[in-house]
């Protein structure tokens, strides 16, 4: 059924009122791939860790578009110019930029799906689209892919000041209650502007990019990295790394369709074609949850225990350290780990694990922060701020972990 009034607006808790700006916008929104979105959780099992981190792709998608808008009408009120054109170009490939990521956001790229990046899966989707939309989103995939001749617009999509960030930042310090993550994104897009075809924010916006560093540092170490919620996600890695070893010998496992054709097949960047992304589209956050509830009951003593934890929330122990983990104390867990259950090496592996963890706030070694100041001279900010701790936010920082189940186990 044609939907007349395709000028619609979204209340969005953080900004207010969003406006869908056109028709090609409204009918890309109303498309399965896109509504896909809101059964995508932003954040992972975050949830697990902040209760009110429930906020999906849609969300965030939407977020994005809503500050690109505000973007270019600043950029265009300081006498940059950008065509009609260019302007739908930017909010499609914005709108599009996460339509590629699997349920739970980042499981499924480091799981069932064999180094495919949800960046890859987003361009096929869009390449799809556009031969649907009659060649419509051409310009939006060439900013996506950073081939469009005018750098700044590539930038706005995606650098060390993109939309992307000034979002997510903001959504999910809002969502999650953590509010030393919270940004002035708005104060931050009217402090921007163009010189050489590159994007600058003006001398007075500095404060404002210190803020947001500093923000994003925080938001790592104690939203997206919180040890709780790694674990969280290592957990339902493991599980979907075991629901495929599992099937692929042989053993039925109840789950959709979906779901089933990613544990039986191998993909790859060079496999992954129409046929695949047309299941890839069917596939959200609710196969993973549907398929977990049945596997908790499974013989399997690797797959059922791992699908309790998660559902449960009842998950390993997690040591957070500054130096590497020591082998031997990781070894001892495993050990007793055999012993008590009478389980191999490789089963008690995924009960038994490290990993590091690795933040670095600001990446100035491809990409700067360039600020302008009013005698035109440009510096990247951390020369441009009197703040010492800029210096450190661009070094990275290395945190090792360790997992191990409970002794109830």
């Amino acid at each position: 059924m044609p939907t007349k009034n395709k000028l619609k607006i979204f209340n969005d808790p953080i900004y207010g009122f969003i406006t869908i700006p056109n028709s090609l916008i409204f009918d890309i929104i109303q498309h399965k791939y896109f509504q896909r979105l809101r059964r995508i959780s932003q954040m992972g099992l975050s949830y697990l860790v902040y209760p009110g981190a429930h906020h999906t792709r849609f969300h965030h998608a939407l977020g994005c578009m809503h500050l690109m808008q505000k973007s270019i009408n600043v950029l265009r009120f300081k006498g940059v110019v950008i065509s009609d054109d260019e302007e739908i170009g930017l909010l499609v490939a914005i709108l599009l930029h996460d339509i590629g990521h699997g349920p739970f956001s980042h499981a499924m790229e480091h799981s069932i799906v064999n180094n495919v990046s949800h960046e890859e899966i987003s361009l096929r989707f869009m390449e799809e689209l556009n031969i649907e939309f009659n060649g419509s989103l051409t310009l939006a995939i060439s900013i996506f892919k950073k081939e469009y001749p005018r750098q700044f617009m590539c930038e706005l999509i995606s650098s060390q000041l993109d939309m992307d960030r000034a979002d997510y930042l903001k959504r999910d310090s809002f969502y999650t209650g953590v509010a030393e993550g919270n940004i002035n994104s708005e104060r931050l897009i009217t402090m921007l502007n163009v010189v050489n075809d590159q994007l600058v924010v003006e001398e007075k916006g500095i404060l404002s990019v210190e803020k947001f560093l500093i923000a994003r540092r925080f938001m790592y170490w104690q939203v997206y990295m919180h040890k709780t919620g790694v674990v969280a996600e290592q957990l339902l890695m493991g599980t979907l790394k075991r629901a495929k070893e599992l099937v692929q010998q042989g053993v039925k496992l109840n789950c959709s369709d979906g779901l089933l054709y990613f544990l039986l097949s191998e993909i790859n960047a060079d496999n992954f074609n129409a046929e695949t992304l047309a299941v890839f589209s069917k596939l959200d956050d609710y196969d993973i949850v549907a398929a977990m509830k049945d596997w908790q009951n499974h013989d399997d003593f690797v797959l059922r225990n791992l699908c309790q934890m998660i559902l449960e929330r009842n998950l390993l122990k997690v040591k957070l350290k500054n130096k590497p983990i020591n082998s031997a104390e990781l070894t001892s867990h495993s050990k007793a780990l055999i012993k008590r259950h009478k389980i191999s090496q490789h089963e008690a592996d995924y009960f038994v694990f490290q990993g590091e963890l690795i933040n670095q706030a600001y990446q100035n070694k491809h990409q700067k922060i360039n600020v302008l100041f009013k005698s035109g001279k440009i510096k990247d900010i951390v020369k441009a701020s009197d703040q010492l701790n800029l210096k450190a936010l661009s070094k990275p920082i290395t945190k090792y972990y360790m997992c191990y189940p409970k002794k109830k186990m």
